[in-house]
């Protein structure tokens, strides 16, 4: 295999990238990279004005499509519109969460169940429904946005620190069935990064903004384009032989202490 230089091998020209929950947030700091990095997006969510005003400010090249990730019997049909609109998805991201802060004795089942679908039976539709045609065109990549959730105990998140946790489990038996053919599997760990939902979080709580500034190595927050170029390396050429790891982006806060 030629080894691509320097500009290709970050490209992603060519791509048909399919990422839910796009429309703001992390997802939407991973569109506009991956955007600028050549690739054609789409972007999944269930609020259009949120999507609509993130396509108008992306450009050319980007589109939506209203979908709700918990309606996993619409998943085929819903890339076979993306496929016919976009082209074959040639990479998607399982970005698309909900987030639950109570007590664990608290948590009822019905919760656990919402938190669980979203994050885990949304996913592996789409992931159903995207793969059997990128084996066959022997090329794809999928990831998906965990959470330090899943690399150490955080109280009061015990719905969704279950839902990332499996979805550990799911990029390494993923990768493990589909790299053989082709498709790479692979996740990013964010750490605490400053967006607009973190701020209004932590300006009413500095004790907790300090507690998590003090466990980071880097004793800052992240920005939303580090995860953003960290998904345009991992479905990129860069990391054609890169498959079922799960990439910390957190400035050092799984290893610190």
């Amino acid at each position: 295999m030629i080894t691509p230089n320097f500009p290709q091998a970050f490209s992603l020209t060519g791509e048909v990238v399919l990422i839910t929950g796009g429309g703001t947030g992390l997802g939407l700091a991973m569109a506009r990279a991956m955007h600028s990095a050549g690739a054609r997006v789409v972007l999944l969510g269930r609020r259009e004005p949120e999507l609509q005003a993130a396509v108008e400010k992306l450009g050319t090249g980007a589109s939506y499509v209203v979908h709700d990730v918990t309606d996993v019997d619409a998943a085929p049909a819903l890339v076979q519109r993306v496929t016919a609109e976009a082209g074959p998805v040639s990479c998607l991201v399982n970005n698309a969460g909900i987030h639950l802060k109570k007590p664990a004795v608290d948590t009822t089942s019905a919760e656990f169940e919402q938190v669980m679908r979203t994050h885990v039976f949304g996913a592996h539709a789409l992931t159903r429904a995207v793969v059997p045609s990128m084996m066959q065109r022997r090329h794809g990549s999928i990831l998906f946005t965990g959470s330090m959730a899943s690399l150490f105990g955080i109280p009061l998140v015990i719905a969704y620190t279950a839902a990332k946790s499996a979805m550990v489990g799911m990029v390494r038996g993923y990768a493990t069935e589909f790299s053989p053919h082709g498709v790479r599997v692979n996740a990013i760990a964010p750490g605490w990064i400053e967006t607009e939902m973190s701020r209004q979080a932590l300006s009413g709580d500095p004790a907790r903004k300090s507690k998590i500034i003090s466990r980071t190595s880097m004793a800052r927050l992240g920005a939303t384009d580090d995860i953003g170029w960290a998904a345009v390396y991992l479905t990129s050429p860069a990391a054609k032989f890169v498959t079922g790891v799960i990439l910390p982006i957190d400035g050092g806060a799984s290893i610190g202490f």
